[in-house]
């Protein structure tokens, strides 16, 4: 996902203040840069944010927070340069789903994302909308899920690949529908979302911010967001829970970890530091404007178990489903 960098230039205009900052002095942590891995390109989601809260944090502390981008591997290199990095928190990182689908899906397993790293705060979260192309008739969710069962295995939808968040909340819907669809991979989302307008492919659970201008401009249809919540950008679509399949959720999430054994002190002002952060109300308006909605989760303790959870939840959905990193 793309977000533009202006977002970066208001961040500066936003004023923060914390506890932990006017201590700065008497406190051993942080005597020197931070490094802060992001485990995609430069202008992603993870980048904007890590940036952001970079900035913000090396004005709190009076240390730079030095963001480092490792791209590559769907986010693996990222996160191994983190899990071998010194537990002593002067190395973050900044993930996303690939995060977990990295861990679950491949053969030899790179890492352990609960036992390798250290959860510190849960960011922000953007939902999925399903957005269809030329050809497709439904106008509801119903509609779809007649349609698909009336042609079982007939109706396709792109992904930017296997494992990747649309693939997983594609097959999530699948699931609990009781349909059957065909899975297109691509390398990315700008080549599905061609195929799809040109209507060679029907259907994408593309990131709002990615497809909102294509909706408004006529090119794709949108039928209903994957978050429980209806989204800023689509405020009259509905949720897919709404409109019938209930229990229905998948988001894709961004948070900061840290190297398994980090202390705990470090972590608790990371997690409380960052949270003053995202709550200020001029960043959460400007984020929520491109369909990301900035949220801090309560302590580690919290982003852990949310993590845990969606390990346990897409573990069991690609097991169901088939799905693998290849």
């Amino acid at each position: 996902m793309k977000i533009s960098h202006c977002i970066i230039a208001l961040s500066s205009a936003v004023t923060l203040t914390s506890g932990s900052g006017a201590a700065l002095g008497q406190d051993k942590w942080p005597s020197k840069p931070i490094r802060m891995i992001v485990p995609f390109t430069a202008g992603s989601a993870s980048d904007v944010l890590g940036r952001i809260v970079g900035q913000r944090l090396s004005e709190v502390w009076g240390q730079q927070v030095v963001i480092d981008n490792r791209p590559g591997a769907g986010g693996l290199i990222g996160s191994e340069l983190t899990r071998q990095a010194a537990p002593d928190g002067y190395t973050l990182t900044m993930i996303g789903q690939p995060h977990l689908s990295n861990a679950l899906l491949r053969e030899a397993k790179p890492y352990d994302p609960l036992k390798d790293f250290t959860s510190i705060v849960f960011v922000g979260s953007n939902p999925n909308v399903i957005v269809l192309g030329k050809g497709v008739e439904a106008k509801t969710i119903p509609d779809l899920i007649a349609l698909a069962k009336a042609r079982p295995g007939e109706l396709s939808y792109a992904s930017s690949g296997n494992g990747s968040t649309g693939h997983f909340a594609a097959e999530l819907f699948n699931q609990k529908a009781g349909l059957k669809m065909l899975h297109v991979p691509y390398k990315g989302n700008a080549q599905a979302l061609v195929d799809i307008i040109a209507g060679q492919v029907m259907m994408m659970y593309d990131q709002v911010s990615t497809s909102s201008p294509l909706v408004r401009a006529g090119k794709l249809r949108a039928l209903a967001v994957t978050s429980s919540t209806r989204s800023s950008l689509f405020p009259d679509l509905p949720t897919i829970d709404e409109a019938g399949v209930k229990g229905y959720e998948a988001i894709t999430f961004n948070g900061l970890l840290a190297p398994a054994g980090t202390p705990r002190e470090i972590l608790s002002r990371l997690q409380g530091d960052v949270a003053k952060i995202v709550a200020v109300p001029a960043l959460r308006n400007n984020f929520l404007e491109r369909g990301v909605e900035l949220t801090a989760s309560t302590s580690p303790d919290e982003f852990t178990i949310y993590i845990r959870n969606e390990v346990l939840a897409n573990a069991k959905l690609a097991r169901n489903a088939g799905i693998t990193a290849q």
